[in-house]
């Protein structure tokens, strides 16, 4: 597997028997529906493929998040819900011995998933707990992170189910998890241990559980999706639906690049082309042309009469860009447009 994209001439929902699939920004949006999503998810399924939902939200029981799915027409059971609070309590097994008190700093489902694998769930660091176990749910607020930073204070374990600054929502971006961890950091100088993404602990659990021949990460943000999926040596496929750009994947650092880029879930049902350089230094895909001259990026568009000629722009730059910067040149971002800009948010 190369740092840079991949191809697949057969629709991916052929040739991956596994799916890890995010949920915010990628198959809906709060608790509205994206574009594409259950059409592709469905049609996916029908081809054979697998899918297990992979979220960094802790806040939710596993039922919950399937019949949300269900709801909005994509068929789920809550043992094809994988969550960080799940991943969680994982780590916490990692050194933790079963019946530790650990104060839970988050919702419902955080405290489900500590309490399955066999820990004393507690709300006061006056209770003295071995840890502190926080994740993301509306209703914490400053009495539960004072909680929280009083208990690591006098040195409880800090674990966070993820780090996710900003949470997509119908009314935008709000604060994610990892800016209620940041408030617990900043009163107490400890960085706690994250069990979400971009860490692969659920997706190997996720493989673990189900198996699979051949696994698909699709995400839609590059820090923690798509860092994940490279970190844990999987195919990684970001959707432009969600929190991260198309710009954004042209400028990508190596860790965080995706191996494949669609539109939505519907691009589960596409052959994916590989991009291709040519004698002169452009990277083609179809129609679609870029390359790095003197810093700078140059797109050499064809015909962008549908949603895959878009995305194939997106594809052609990031190979140009990719290569540019890893053979060590240097790329102005200035020169980098916002791309496939129809496209963003459904």
């Amino acid at each position: 597997m190369t740092g840079g994209l991949v191809g697949s001439q057969t629709p991916l929902a052929d040739r991956f028997d596994l799916a890890l699939v995010d949920l915010d920004g990628v198959a809906y949006r709060g608790h509205e529906p994206i574009d594409g999503a259950a059409e592709g998810l469905t049609a996916a399924r029908a081809r054979g493929m697998r899918l297990v939902f992979v979220t960094n939200n802790a806040s939710r029981e596993p039922e919950s998040v399937a019949d949300q799915l269900t709801e909005l027409g994509i068929a789920a059971e809550p043992s094809e819900v994988m969550t960080a609070a799940q991943a969680a309590a994982q780590l916490l097994l990692t050194r933790l011995p079963r019946g530790s008190k650990v104060l839970v700093v988050g919702g419902a489902g955080l405290v489900t998933a500590v309490r399955a694998a066999g820990y004393v769930v507690v709300e006061s660091a006056d209770d003295d707990p071995a840890a502190v176990a926080q994740g993301f749910a509306p209703e914490v607020g400053w009495p539960q992170l004072a909680e929280a930073a009083y208990a690591v204070g006098r040195g409880a374990w800090h674990v966070a189910s993820n780090l996710d600054l900003s949470l997509p929502t119908a009314r935008g971006f709000a604060p994610g998890n990892g800016s209620l961890v940041g408030a617990v950091r900043a009163a107490t100088g400890v960085t706690p241990d994250s069990a979400g993404k971009p860490e692969p602990t659920m997706y190997d659990m996720a493989v673990a559980r189900v198996g699979a021949r051949e696994t698909l990460v699709i995400g839609d943000r590059l820090d923690t999706d798509l860092a994940g999926a490279r970190a844990g040596g999987y195919i990684g496929l970001h959707v432009l639906t969600g929190v991260s750009s198309a710009r954004d994947d042209v400028l990508a650092v190596p860790g965080e690049r995706p191996h494949l880029i669609g539109a939505d879930l519907r691009s589960l049902l596409v052959a994916h082309p590989e991009p291709q350089q040519s004698a002169e230094g452009w990277w083609t895909v179809r129609g679609a042309s870029a390359r790095v001259l003197d810093g700078r990026l140059e797109l050499g568009r064809g015909a962008t009469s549908s949603v895959e000629d878009e995305v194939d722009v997106v594809r052609a730059a990031c190979a140009a860009a990719w290569a540019a910067v890893d053979g060590g040149a240097e790329l102005d971002p200035s020169s980098v447009p916002e791309l496939a800009t129809a496209l963003a948010h459904g």
